[in-house]
């Protein structure tokens, strides 16, 4: 209860003549268990009648000019003095301050040349304007202005309020420009990068490009909105385009052979557990390396039981030296001025086999062909990552023939590469293009032996078994996802057998997505898996993990097989309230 109040505080009280005397039931922010704390000066942030105050609480005990002795009360009675500012009209300042805060934004038409190749001349100048009126209506509907700045790219800046709002409508211009129609069979898609929250303007448009070329290299088809604390992504639902020229990749190869020539040695490494793409991708890096006349060395702290086979070959094989593969510890010795490190298959630093080698060594270069996620590489000099790529082998098939005049890759190297292009892509079912063939074809003129491949690929009984079993008591869930777990007992590479089970799965009708569970050493892997209704990569990125928009997983530190399920099937609620899945 109040023992005592000034005259401002009693002249608040008058307004209502039914308030109880109570600071509890005044002021809904005050709990009982504040007032019981021991520390000195409590601030508490409440409101009362339309007005908001800063409510700062002291202990009588810690006032030194206070006689508490004076006052007849019990031991037990505390003694709380309360100090009331009003910040009403502070508050409504700074809300009206940022809501005016400047949001600087690009966007860009991220196939436009596909769509003009597709449509008669006559009309291109038609879809231009039509996709134009759009994007201009859109930002003058939230009171922004927009500005052409190339044939495809625009340039806008609006009020953090208006962002605001097109955030609760998730950008609702992505899919109104796939609605521009004149005799285009490609769907016109738009990529938004957008930056606020900087302290300045130009920092904000550095916010806006990096989201720009984060939404790129996530395959385009969305906004992505970049403040100082955090990423937030939207859209993402369509099929990235495959650019059927290899201007980049030629491009690409000749930086890289300039690079290897002014190096001494190259490090290659993928992400933890190695997997067929994995080994594939570093062995065609390793190739190209060798073809130089320089040494490189595969880093690899561990490989899955699937790819065993196929490194054993290497390490049997007379003509590879013994230090073809080296393990973390050594790498960190070999590192000098002169040392290049090159990742495959990977752009996520906290999932790389071996982190410390990317502080230690200054040249980097990054080859995957994963979306990017929010977390990436930084410092590369030089980056090719491309997420129309069935797999990081294919990428590096297509380098290798514009390294000199072309380098062949040997048929045991083809072997591998091959088998990282089957696996990637499903046996070509999933992500394959024109250029994922031909990479196919230039491996398969070297050598690579495809019978022998699928014998590399062929389970264990008790693994086939286990897959099996995890199939029949897979779970469908709200009737188009199968969510099943895999046990790790008795089964060699639970993880990888996770991933076969998920692909599996989406042979059963209907299914749209599949989503399977391990757990080894207090980590629950998680392997998710679409054909074209979802985006998997957005599911899993709920989960702190990410991937493709077809194969995605994520890793869930000491958690529970059953309490992970729990949390994919409220990620799945939510994409579906969303309205995330077709």
């Amino acid at each position: 209860g109040i023992l005592w109040e000034n005259k401002a505080f009693h002249h608040i009280l008058q307004k209502d003549s039914g308030v109880k005397k109570n600071l509890l039931s005044l002021f809904p922010n005050i709990q009982k268990e504040i007032l019981t704390e021991s520390g000195a000066v409590l601030e508490v942030h409440s409101s009362f009648k339309d007005r908001k105050y800063c409510i700062d609480l002291i202990r009588v005990d810690s006032l030194q000019d206070a006689e508490p002795e004076s006052l007849t009360l019990s031991e037990e009675t505390r003694l709380i003095a309360v100090y009331l500012r009003d910040e009403t009209e502070e508050l409504e300042l700074q809300q009206k301050l940022d809501e005016e805060r400047i949001v600087v934004g690009l966007a860009y038409v991220d196939n436009y040349e596909e769509v003009m190749e597709q449509i008669e001349e006559v009309r291109r100048s038609l879809l231009t304007a039509l996709v134009d009126r759009k994007i201009n209506r859109y930002i003058d509907s939230a009171n922004g202005v927009v500005k052409k700045i190339e044939k495809d790219k625009y340039f806008f800046i609006l009020k953090q309020s208006a962002l605001e709002k097109m955030m609760d409508d998730r950008f609702s211009i992505l899919e109104e420009v796939k609605k521009v129609d004149v005799g285009n069979d490609l769907s016109v898609t738009l990529s938004l990068g957008i930056g606020f929250g900087a302290g300045d303007y130009a920092q904000n448009y550095e916010y806006a490009r990096t989201s720009m070329d984060m939404a790129l290299g996530r395959g385009g088809d969305q906004a992505i909105v970049k403040t100082p604390e955090k990423l937030n992504f939207f859209g993402g639902k369509s099929q990235s385009t495959e650019r059927v020229t290899r201007v980049k990749a030629r491009v690409k190869a000749q930086a890289f052979q300039e690079l290897i020539e002014s190096k001494d040695k190259v490090l290659i490494m993928g992400h933890i557990n190695s997997d067929m793409d994995c080994l594939g991708s570093s062995v065609g890096v390793y190739r190209m390396v060798t073809a130089l006349d320089k040494r490189a060395y595969i880093v690899q702290n561990g490989v899955t039981s699937t790819i065993l086979p196929l490194k054993e070959r290497f390490l049997e094989n007379e003509d590879y030296p013994k230090d073809m593969f080296i393990d973390g510890e050594t790498a960190k010795d070999l590192v000098d001025n002169n040392t290049m490190l090159v990742v495959v298959d990977c752009d996520r630093p906290s999932i790389i086999d071996e982190p410390e080698l990317l502080t230690m060594v200054k040249t980097k270069v990054v080859f995957d062909h994963h979306r990017q996620s929010s977390e990436t590489i930084q410092g590369a000099v030089l980056s090719y990552c491309e997420p129309y790529a069935s797999s990081a082998s294919e990428l590096i098939a297509e380098m290798m023939q514009y390294i000199r005049d072309g380098i062949k890759a040997k048929p045991i190297e083809a072997d591998c590469m091959y088998g990282g292009i089957v696996i990637d892509t499903r046996e070509f079912t999933n992500q394959t293009g024109v250029r994922t063939f031909e990479a196919a074809a230039y491996l398969r003129r070297c050598g690579a032996d495809i019978t022998r491949i699928r014998k590399v690929f062929r389970e264990d009984f008790s693994d086939y078994q286990a897959k099996a079993e995890a199939i029949s008591r897979a779970d469908i869930y709200r009737d188009f996802f199968a969510i099943s777990s895999v046990s790790c007992e008795g089964t060699e590479s639970p993880t990888v057998l996770c991933a076969k089970t998920a692909n599996e799965l989406l042979n059963i009708r209907g299914i749209k997505a599949s989503v399977v569970l391990t757990k080894v050493n207090d980590v629950v892997f998680i392997s998710a898996r679409s054909i074209d209704e979802m985006n998997v990569q957005v599911l899993m990125e709920k989960l702190g993990g990410g991937g493709h928009r077809t194969v995605a997983g994520a890793q869930i530190k000491e958690g529970e097989v059953a309490d992970c399920i729990v949390q994919v099937k409220k990620a799945i609620d939510e994409m579906i309230e969303e309205g995330e899945v077709e």
